[in-house]
Protein backbone atom coordinates (compact mmCIF):
# COMPACT_ATOMS: atom_id res chain seq x y z
CA UNK A 1 0.00 0.00 0.00
CA UNK A 2 1.37 3.33 -0.78
CA UNK A 3 1.80 6.03 1.80
CA UNK A 4 -0.95 7.99 0.33
CA UNK A 5 -3.57 5.13 0.53
CA UNK A 6 -2.59 4.70 3.92
CA UNK A 7 -3.22 7.84 4.87
CA UNK A 8 -6.41 8.08 3.85
CA UNK A 9 -7.42 4.46 4.95
CA UNK A 10 -6.44 5.79 7.96
CA UNK A 11 -8.55 9.26 7.73
CA UNK A 12 -11.99 6.78 7.25
CA UNK A 13 -11.09 5.22 10.66
CA UNK A 14 -13.64 6.05 12.99
CA UNK A 15 -12.48 6.77 16.67
CA UNK A 16 -14.14 7.24 19.76
CA UNK A 17 -12.95 10.81 19.88
CA UNK A 18 -14.73 11.16 16.06
CA UNK A 19 -17.76 9.81 17.39
CA UNK A 20 -18.02 11.79 20.24
CA UNK A 21 -17.15 14.98 18.10
CA UNK A 22 -19.68 14.37 15.57
CA UNK A 23 -22.51 13.93 18.72
CA UNK A 24 -21.68 17.40 19.05
CA UNK A 25 -22.21 18.59 15.74
CA UNK A 26 -25.08 16.95 15.42
CA UNK A 27 -26.93 16.10 18.62
CA UNK A 28 -29.48 18.90 19.89
CA UNK A 29 -28.28 20.94 22.75
CA UNK A 30 -30.56 19.20 25.18
CA UNK A 31 -29.13 15.67 24.05
CA UNK A 32 -27.42 13.86 26.35
CA UNK A 33 -23.59 13.50 25.30
CA UNK A 34 -21.32 10.56 25.65
CA UNK A 35 -18.01 12.67 26.23
CA UNK A 36 -20.49 14.28 29.57
CA UNK A 37 -21.42 10.52 30.94
CA UNK A 38 -21.27 10.88 34.82
CA UNK A 39 -19.41 7.64 34.44
CA UNK A 40 -19.03 4.92 35.96
CA UNK A 41 -18.89 3.19 39.18
CA UNK A 42 -15.16 1.79 38.72
CA UNK A 43 -13.11 3.80 36.66
CA UNK A 44 -12.29 1.95 33.70
CA UNK A 45 -9.83 3.22 30.35
CA UNK A 46 -11.85 4.52 27.60
CA UNK A 47 -12.74 2.21 24.11
CA UNK A 48 -10.18 3.37 21.65
CA UNK A 49 -13.22 3.26 18.90
CA UNK A 50 -17.16 2.94 20.77
CA UNK A 51 -18.44 5.92 22.66
CA UNK A 52 -19.52 5.16 26.49
CA UNK A 53 -23.23 4.25 25.24
CA UNK A 54 -22.07 1.94 22.64
CA UNK A 55 -19.65 -0.08 24.97
CA UNK A 56 -23.17 -0.11 27.19
CA UNK A 57 -24.91 -1.37 24.58
CA UNK A 58 -22.72 -4.22 23.84
CA UNK A 59 -22.30 -5.45 27.61
CA UNK A 60 -26.02 -5.30 28.02
CA UNK A 61 -26.64 -7.30 24.82
CA UNK A 62 -23.77 -9.64 25.96
CA UNK A 63 -24.92 -10.63 29.41
CA UNK A 64 -26.46 -13.55 30.44
CA UNK A 65 -29.67 -11.49 31.83
CA UNK A 66 -30.18 -10.56 27.94
CA UNK A 67 -30.12 -13.51 26.80
CA UNK A 68 -32.36 -15.19 29.05
CA UNK A 69 -35.14 -13.00 28.17
CA UNK A 70 -36.10 -14.84 24.98
CA UNK A 71 -37.97 -17.45 27.80
CA UNK A 72 -39.44 -14.60 29.54
CA UNK A 73 -43.07 -14.41 29.69
CA UNK A 74 -44.29 -11.07 28.05
CA UNK A 75 -48.20 -11.75 28.48
CA UNK A 76 -48.60 -15.79 26.89
CA UNK A 77 -46.33 -18.32 28.38
CA UNK A 78 -43.34 -18.80 26.30
CA UNK A 79 -44.42 -22.41 25.26
CA UNK A 80 -48.44 -21.00 24.28
CA UNK A 81 -46.92 -20.10 20.41
CA UNK A 82 -44.42 -19.08 18.24
CA UNK A 83 -45.88 -16.48 17.06
CA UNK A 84 -46.43 -14.39 20.69
CA UNK A 85 -44.19 -11.92 21.68
CA UNK A 86 -41.48 -12.57 24.79
CA UNK A 87 -39.98 -10.11 26.97
CA UNK A 88 -37.02 -10.61 23.95
CA UNK A 89 -39.17 -9.35 21.04
CA UNK A 90 -40.97 -7.30 23.76
CA UNK A 91 -37.31 -5.55 24.30
CA UNK A 92 -36.02 -5.06 21.05
CA UNK A 93 -39.24 -3.32 19.50
CA UNK A 94 -39.30 -0.81 22.15
CA UNK A 95 -35.29 0.12 21.47
CA UNK A 96 -36.77 0.09 17.69
CA UNK A 97 -39.66 2.67 18.45
CA UNK A 98 -37.49 4.65 20.79
CA UNK A 99 -34.49 4.59 18.18
CA UNK A 100 -36.61 6.16 15.70
CA UNK A 101 -38.06 8.67 18.39
CA UNK A 102 -34.78 9.55 19.33
CA UNK A 103 -33.62 10.13 15.71
CA UNK A 104 -36.40 12.66 15.49
CA UNK A 105 -35.93 14.46 18.19
CA UNK A 106 -32.06 14.83 17.99
CA UNK A 107 -30.77 12.84 20.91
CA UNK A 108 -28.41 10.21 22.01
CA UNK A 109 -29.60 7.02 19.90
CA UNK A 110 -26.77 5.32 21.62
CA UNK A 111 -27.78 6.40 24.74
CA UNK A 112 -31.18 5.32 23.68
CA UNK A 113 -30.57 2.14 22.43
CA UNK A 114 -28.67 0.84 25.84
CA UNK A 115 -31.52 1.90 28.10
CA UNK A 116 -34.10 -0.06 25.81
CA UNK A 117 -32.46 -2.94 25.64
CA UNK A 118 -31.48 -2.66 29.81
CA UNK A 119 -34.98 -1.61 30.79
CA UNK A 120 -36.65 -5.51 31.41
CA UNK A 121 -33.39 -7.16 32.95
CA UNK A 122 -34.93 -7.39 36.23
CA UNK A 123 -37.68 -9.46 34.79
CA UNK A 124 -39.14 -12.84 36.21
CA UNK A 125 -40.42 -15.59 34.72
CA UNK A 126 -43.92 -15.83 33.91
CA UNK A 127 -44.11 -12.22 33.53
CA UNK A 128 -45.93 -9.77 36.04
CA UNK A 129 -47.31 -12.52 37.87
CA UNK A 130 -44.15 -13.74 38.25
CA UNK A 131 -43.14 -10.59 39.95
CA UNK A 132 -46.02 -10.48 42.27
CA UNK A 133 -45.32 -14.11 43.30
CA UNK A 134 -42.33 -12.58 43.94
CA UNK A 135 -42.87 -9.76 45.24
CA UNK A 136 -45.10 -11.74 48.22
CA UNK A 137 -43.25 -14.53 49.04
CA UNK A 138 -40.23 -11.76 49.59
CA UNK A 139 -42.26 -9.57 51.92
CA UNK A 140 -43.34 -12.50 53.87
CA UNK A 141 -40.22 -13.91 54.39
CA UNK A 142 -38.70 -10.80 55.09
CA UNK A 143 -41.42 -9.25 57.62
CA UNK A 144 -38.92 -8.47 60.17
CA UNK A 145 -35.59 -7.78 58.69
CA UNK A 146 -34.20 -4.64 56.99
CA UNK A 147 -36.95 -2.35 55.15
CA UNK A 148 -34.43 -1.83 52.76
CA UNK A 149 -34.26 -5.38 51.66
CA UNK A 150 -37.60 -6.41 51.84
CA UNK A 151 -40.01 -7.42 48.89
CA UNK A 152 -38.97 -7.59 45.18
CA UNK A 153 -39.34 -4.96 42.54
CA UNK A 154 -38.09 -5.41 38.55
CA UNK A 155 -36.28 -1.83 38.54
CA UNK A 156 -34.81 -2.21 41.90
CA UNK A 157 -33.73 -6.11 40.69
CA UNK A 158 -32.47 -4.55 37.55
CA UNK A 159 -29.85 -2.56 39.24
CA UNK A 160 -28.97 -5.36 41.11
CA UNK A 161 -28.35 -7.52 37.73
CA UNK A 162 -26.23 -4.87 36.37
CA UNK A 163 -24.57 -3.81 39.40
CA UNK A 164 -24.05 -7.02 41.37
CA UNK A 165 -25.72 -10.30 39.48
CA UNK A 166 -23.50 -10.36 36.36
CA UNK A 167 -20.24 -11.93 36.58
CA UNK A 168 -18.44 -11.38 33.76
CA UNK A 169 -15.46 -9.32 34.31
CA UNK A 170 -12.54 -9.92 37.19
CA UNK A 171 -12.01 -5.89 38.31
CA UNK A 172 -15.47 -5.45 39.43
CA UNK A 173 -18.85 -6.59 39.95
CA UNK A 174 -21.59 -6.60 37.26
CA UNK A 175 -21.58 -4.81 33.34
CA UNK A 176 -20.00 -1.55 35.54
CA UNK A 177 -22.76 0.74 33.21
CA UNK A 178 -22.38 4.62 32.55
CA UNK A 179 -24.45 6.68 35.43
CA UNK A 180 -27.11 7.62 33.04
CA UNK A 181 -28.57 4.01 32.03
CA UNK A 182 -28.13 3.20 35.42
CA UNK A 183 -30.28 5.65 36.70
CA UNK A 184 -32.97 5.09 33.66
CA UNK A 185 -33.40 1.55 35.01
CA UNK A 186 -34.02 2.99 38.50
CA UNK A 187 -36.60 5.47 37.37
CA UNK A 188 -38.54 3.98 35.21
CA UNK A 189 -42.09 4.29 35.43
CA UNK A 190 -45.54 2.49 34.33
CA UNK A 191 -48.49 1.11 36.24
CA UNK A 192 -46.30 -2.01 37.02
CA UNK A 193 -42.64 -0.30 37.60
CA UNK A 194 -41.82 1.80 40.56
CA UNK A 195 -38.97 4.28 40.54
CA UNK A 196 -36.12 3.10 42.83
CA UNK A 197 -35.12 5.70 45.75
CA UNK A 198 -31.59 5.60 46.70
CA UNK A 199 -27.86 6.92 45.26
CA UNK A 200 -30.10 8.69 42.35
CA UNK A 201 -31.26 12.48 42.90
CA UNK A 202 -35.22 11.67 43.28
CA UNK A 203 -35.75 15.35 42.97
CA UNK A 204 -34.12 15.38 39.05
CA UNK A 205 -36.18 14.29 36.04
CA UNK A 206 -34.30 11.35 33.95
CA UNK A 207 -32.54 12.53 31.35
CA UNK A 208 -34.87 13.26 27.66
CA UNK A 209 -33.18 9.62 26.66
CA UNK A 210 -34.89 7.77 29.51
CA UNK A 211 -38.09 9.30 29.22
CA UNK A 212 -38.33 8.38 25.36
CA UNK A 213 -37.74 4.83 25.95
CA UNK A 214 -40.13 5.03 28.90
CA UNK A 215 -43.10 5.90 26.13
CA UNK A 216 -41.57 4.06 23.60
CA UNK A 217 -42.31 0.69 26.26
CA UNK A 218 -45.64 2.09 26.63
CA UNK A 219 -46.38 2.15 23.17
CA UNK A 220 -44.91 -0.87 22.07
CA UNK A 221 -46.40 -3.68 24.70
CA UNK A 222 -49.91 -1.39 24.53
CA UNK A 223 -50.41 -2.46 20.56
CA UNK A 224 -48.22 -5.88 20.11
CA UNK A 225 -50.35 -7.09 23.85
CA UNK A 226 -53.10 -6.31 21.38
CA UNK A 227 -51.85 -7.85 18.18
CA UNK A 228 -50.90 -11.19 20.33
CA UNK A 229 -54.36 -11.12 21.98
CA UNK A 230 -55.98 -10.88 18.67
CA UNK A 231 -53.82 -13.87 17.32
CA UNK A 232 -54.74 -16.13 20.18
CA UNK A 233 -58.00 -15.47 19.61
CA UNK A 234 -58.65 -13.79 22.86
CA UNK A 235 -59.63 -10.37 21.11
CA UNK A 236 -61.97 -9.93 18.54
CA UNK A 237 -61.89 -6.72 16.20
CA UNK A 238 -65.78 -6.30 16.54
CA UNK A 239 -65.60 -5.24 19.85
CA UNK A 240 -62.12 -3.10 19.32
CA UNK A 241 -63.98 -0.67 17.14
CA UNK A 242 -65.90 0.32 19.91
CA UNK A 243 -61.86 2.00 21.14
CA UNK A 244 -61.47 5.45 19.30
CA UNK A 245 -57.69 4.78 18.86
CA UNK A 246 -58.21 1.51 17.03
CA UNK A 247 -60.95 2.71 15.20
CA UNK A 248 -58.36 5.31 13.92
CA UNK A 249 -56.07 2.98 13.19
CA UNK A 250 -58.05 1.17 11.00
CA UNK A 251 -59.53 4.19 9.07
CA UNK A 252 -56.09 5.14 8.05
CA UNK A 253 -55.08 1.82 6.48
CA UNK A 254 -58.77 0.98 5.43
CA UNK A 255 -58.08 2.52 1.32
CA UNK A 256 -54.91 0.92 1.55
CA UNK A 257 -56.36 -3.26 2.06
CA UNK A 258 -58.70 -4.00 -0.73
CA UNK A 259 -58.67 -7.85 -1.01
CA UNK A 260 -56.04 -7.79 1.79
CA UNK A 261 -55.78 -11.48 3.84
CA UNK A 262 -57.17 -10.80 7.78
CA UNK A 263 -53.31 -11.23 9.08
CA UNK A 264 -52.33 -8.16 6.49
CA UNK A 265 -55.27 -6.27 7.70
CA UNK A 266 -54.12 -6.70 11.31
CA UNK A 267 -50.39 -6.18 10.79
CA UNK A 268 -51.31 -3.14 9.26
CA UNK A 269 -53.95 -1.42 11.72
CA UNK A 270 -51.12 -2.61 14.23
CA UNK A 271 -48.65 -0.54 12.63
CA UNK A 272 -50.78 2.77 12.23
CA UNK A 273 -51.55 2.17 15.95
CA UNK A 274 -47.75 2.23 16.42
CA UNK A 275 -47.20 5.43 13.75
CA UNK A 276 -50.47 7.62 15.15
CA UNK A 277 -49.20 7.45 18.79
CA UNK A 278 -45.18 8.27 17.92
CA UNK A 279 -46.40 10.92 16.02
CA UNK A 280 -48.56 12.55 18.67
CA UNK A 281 -45.56 11.74 20.53
CA UNK A 282 -42.90 13.46 18.74
CA UNK A 283 -45.21 17.14 18.25
CA UNK A 284 -46.24 17.07 21.75
CA UNK A 285 -42.43 16.57 23.20
CA UNK A 286 -41.15 19.62 20.31
CA UNK A 287 -43.89 21.67 22.01
CA UNK A 288 -43.27 20.98 25.60
CA UNK A 289 -39.37 21.52 24.79
CA UNK A 290 -39.98 25.01 23.57
CA UNK A 291 -42.71 25.95 26.38
CA UNK A 292 -40.49 24.56 28.78
CA UNK A 293 -37.63 26.80 27.53
CA UNK A 294 -35.34 23.64 27.17
CA UNK A 295 -31.99 24.14 26.15
CA UNK A 296 -29.66 21.84 27.66
CA UNK A 297 -29.30 18.48 29.69
CA UNK A 298 -29.44 20.44 32.77
CA UNK A 299 -32.68 22.09 31.84
CA UNK A 300 -34.33 18.60 31.04
CA UNK A 301 -33.24 17.46 34.70
CA UNK A 302 -34.87 20.69 36.29
CA UNK A 303 -37.67 21.20 33.97
CA UNK A 304 -40.32 20.00 37.10
CA UNK A 305 -42.15 17.63 34.65
CA UNK A 306 -41.56 14.92 31.72
CA UNK A 307 -41.14 16.74 28.50
CA UNK A 308 -41.47 13.36 26.54
CA UNK A 309 -45.22 12.60 26.48
CA UNK A 310 -48.63 12.62 24.64
CA UNK A 311 -51.12 15.55 24.15
CA UNK A 312 -54.28 15.41 25.99
CA UNK A 313 -56.07 14.13 23.39
CA UNK A 314 -53.90 11.33 22.47
CA UNK A 315 -53.03 10.69 26.59
CA UNK A 316 -57.00 9.84 26.85
CA UNK A 317 -56.96 7.65 23.80
CA UNK A 318 -54.27 5.63 24.89
CA UNK A 319 -56.06 5.26 28.27
CA UNK A 320 -59.27 3.96 26.86
CA UNK A 321 -57.19 1.36 24.90
CA UNK A 322 -55.65 0.07 28.09
CA UNK A 323 -58.72 0.18 30.12
CA UNK A 324 -60.15 -2.24 27.38
CA UNK A 325 -56.62 -4.22 27.26
CA UNK A 326 -56.86 -4.83 30.81
CA UNK A 327 -60.79 -5.68 30.56
CA UNK A 328 -60.91 -8.07 27.59
CA UNK A 329 -57.42 -9.24 27.64
CA UNK A 330 -55.47 -9.35 30.75
CA UNK A 331 -58.15 -10.62 32.84
CA UNK A 332 -59.17 -13.08 30.69
CA UNK A 333 -60.00 -16.36 32.54
CA UNK A 334 -57.09 -18.17 30.19
CA UNK A 335 -54.52 -15.76 30.76
CA UNK A 336 -55.65 -15.32 34.69
CA UNK A 337 -55.84 -19.38 35.23
CA UNK A 338 -52.00 -19.37 33.88
CA UNK A 339 -51.20 -16.15 35.75
CA UNK A 340 -52.15 -18.53 38.68
CA UNK A 341 -50.36 -21.25 38.00
CA UNK A 342 -47.38 -19.21 37.76
CA UNK A 343 -47.84 -17.69 40.74
CA UNK A 344 -48.04 -21.03 42.16
CA UNK A 345 -44.84 -22.42 40.77
CA UNK A 346 -42.86 -19.10 42.36
CA UNK A 347 -44.36 -19.31 45.68
CA UNK A 348 -43.59 -22.71 45.63
CA UNK A 349 -39.89 -22.53 44.36
CA UNK A 350 -39.41 -19.89 46.72
CA UNK A 351 -40.23 -21.66 50.05
CA UNK A 352 -38.71 -24.88 48.95
CA UNK A 353 -35.51 -23.44 48.64
CA UNK A 354 -35.78 -21.41 51.33
CA UNK A 355 -36.60 -24.08 53.54
CA UNK A 356 -33.74 -26.07 52.42
CA UNK A 357 -31.22 -23.50 50.67
CA UNK A 358 -28.90 -26.76 49.92
CA UNK A 359 -31.37 -27.09 46.65
CA UNK A 360 -29.69 -24.25 45.10
CA UNK A 361 -27.46 -24.51 42.83
CA UNK A 362 -23.60 -24.31 44.84
CA UNK A 363 -22.97 -21.04 43.47
CA UNK A 364 -25.99 -19.69 45.03
CA UNK A 365 -25.10 -21.95 48.23
CA UNK A 366 -22.25 -19.37 48.53
CA UNK A 367 -24.44 -16.17 47.46
CA UNK A 368 -26.81 -17.09 50.45
CA UNK A 369 -23.79 -16.77 52.89
CA UNK A 370 -23.51 -13.16 51.72
CA UNK A 371 -26.69 -11.91 51.25
CA UNK A 372 -29.36 -14.47 53.18
CA UNK A 373 -30.83 -17.38 51.75
CA UNK A 374 -34.59 -15.21 51.15
CA UNK A 375 -32.33 -12.75 49.17
CA UNK A 376 -30.04 -15.50 47.42
CA UNK A 377 -33.35 -17.65 46.56
CA UNK A 378 -34.97 -14.58 45.08
CA UNK A 379 -32.04 -13.78 42.79
CA UNK A 380 -31.77 -17.07 41.96
CA UNK A 381 -35.77 -17.64 41.01
CA UNK A 382 -35.71 -13.96 39.37
CA UNK A 383 -33.41 -15.21 36.69
CA UNK A 384 -34.62 -18.08 35.72
CA UNK A 385 -36.54 -18.16 32.26
CA UNK A 386 -40.14 -19.56 32.28
CA UNK A 387 -39.06 -22.76 30.99
CA UNK A 388 -35.97 -23.38 33.83
CA UNK A 389 -38.95 -22.42 36.69
CA UNK A 390 -41.18 -25.25 35.08
CA UNK A 391 -38.11 -27.36 35.20
CA UNK A 392 -37.17 -26.55 38.54
CA UNK A 393 -40.43 -27.26 39.69
CA UNK A 394 -40.97 -30.59 38.21
CA UNK A 395 -37.63 -31.41 39.71
CA UNK A 396 -38.50 -30.30 43.20
CA UNK A 397 -42.23 -31.56 43.23
CA UNK A 398 -42.57 -34.29 40.75
CA UNK A 399 -43.45 -36.97 41.03
CA UNK A 400 -44.85 -36.81 44.19
CA UNK A 401 -48.29 -34.64 42.51
CA UNK A 402 -48.77 -34.05 39.28
CA UNK A 403 -48.47 -30.55 37.50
Amino acid sequence: MCPTARIRADKMLLRRADLERREGEILAPYAMKSSETAGRKYPEKPDPFRTAYQRDRDRIIHSTAFRRLEYKTQVFVNHEGDYCRTRLTHTIEVAQIAQTAARALGVNEDLTEAISLAHDLGHTPFGHSGEEALREAMGEAMRDGDESDRGFEHNSHGLRVVDILEKRYPKFPGLNLTYEVREAIAKHKTAYDLPVPGEFDTEELPVLEAQVVEIADSIAYDSHDLDDGLEAGILDEEKLAGVSLWRRASEAVRGELDGATVGVRRGQTVRALISLQVVDLLEETRRNIERLGIDSTRGVREAGEYAVRFSGEMGAEKEKLQSFLMENLYRDYRVTRMAEKAKLFVKRLFSALVENPEQLPPEHQNWAKKVGKERATCDYIAGLTDRSAQDEYKKLFYPYERM
